[in-house]
């Protein structure tokens, strides 16, 4: 059986851009796979391992976000 990576809600900040790996399915709204701001994703999605960071930006497109 392989071993799930989750992720508490809590490594992340509210701000911080996610991405969603599975559609989540709450009562209210259905979330397609994407990306997200943390704080837009309900417990649920960090909860059952669908949230992943995303990895840091490097290169030029660092540079142009930096200025």
């Amino acid at each position: 059986m392989a071993l799930e990576r989750r992720l508490s809600r809590t490594m992340f900040l509210n701000t911080e851009i996610v991405e969603l790996r599975q559609m989540c399915l709450t009562p209210g709204r259905v979330f397609e796979p994407g990306k997200y701001l943390a704080g837009e994703l309900p417990d649920t999605a960090f909860e059952m391992g669908l949230v992943e960071k995303l990895p840091p930006v490097r290169g030029k497109s660092e540079e142009i976000a930096g200025e």
